[in-house]
């Protein structure tokens, strides 16, 4: 593609998520208009509104396993790591705000998000073992309040830079489920 077109798509893309995160119902022409774009680019590139939402939610979903991977959830030192990947998905949800829970039926972006959650939920457990986070937790809830610390940060911590917010973020986490 031309850097024009990739540039043209992103914008659509960036666009289109947060037209749709605000109104489900939103149409390719309202997105095109507030991108910039003429609508035939955009039916040019999806032939209909159902393949731009599925072309966005796997951006999300590109831009979630990319903050996953830079955060070396495996490998790198355990605050750093959970600093590291607060950081990109706030920046992540900021930039793709759309809901990938709209997206359960359709399977392989189901199955692309379900990877990313067990990913989180095994650097959590790692992360009790380490003895940053307090054992005898309920399974699972660490990293739901850590979902939602992170989608109500993204939202109104709007202020603060995302290394900012994420400092609030693990501080907040932390104090709730730290070890004494």
């Amino acid at each position: 593609m031309r850097a024009d077109a990739v540039r043209n798509l992103e914008l659509v893309l960036t666009t289109g998520a947060r037209m749709l995160a605000d109104d489900p119902a939103t149409s390719i022409a309202a997105i095109a208009a507030e991108a910039g774009v003429d609508r035939r680019t955009v039916y040019r590139r999806f032939a209909s509104r159902d393949e731009l939402l599925t072309a966005v939610y796997e951006a999300r979903l590109d831009a979630i396993e990319a903050a996953v991977e830079a955060a070396r959830l495996r490998e790198a030192p355990v605050p750093v790591a959970l600093h590291r990947y607060v950081e990109g998905i706030v920046g992540v949800n900021r930039k793709w705000p759309v809901e990938l829970s709209k997206m359960r039926l359709e399977p392989q972006i189901w199955a692309r998000r379900m990877r990313a959650v067990e990913e989180v939920e095994l650097f959590l457990r790692r992360t009790t073992e380490d003895g940053l986070l307090r054992p005898g937790l309920p399974v699972g809830w660490p990293g739901h309040v850590l979902g939602q610390l992170l989608h109500l940060a993204s939202r109104e911590l709007r202020e603060l830079s995302d290394a900012q917010a994420a400092d609030v973020i693990v501080d907040t986490f932390l104090r709730g489920f730290g070890a004494a």
